[in-house]
């Protein structure tokens, strides 16, 4: 079986990283999926592949995580994928 390549929860950190950019497509259908009201169990199901009835509260947390996390990148995360990073 392959381990998913999602985590938990996004890192939080400050500026974009690694995972925030290897999600970018993850974090678009989930603003999408928001903005349409579709249900959080449904979403989870299809971009995480997640058995929701399985884990209902690991499902939950994992998708509100990861919206959160798409929020923060459309308000203000947007603005450093236009600046070089630090090296």
């Amino acid at each position: 079986m392959n381990k998913p390549d999602f985590q938990e929860s996004p890192p939080q950190t400050d500026r974009v990283n690694a995972y925030d950019e290897a999600h970018l497509a993850t974090y678009l259908r989930l603003l999408d999926a928001d903005e349409e009201g579709a249900d959080w169990r449904e979403v989870a199901g299809i971009v995480f592949g997640l058995d929701v009835a399985a884990d209902p509260e690991r499902a939950k947390r994992v998708h509100d995580s990861h919206l959160a996390r798409a929020r923060w990148m459309s308000e203000k995360g947007y603005r450093h994928l236009l600046k070089p990073r630090m090296q």
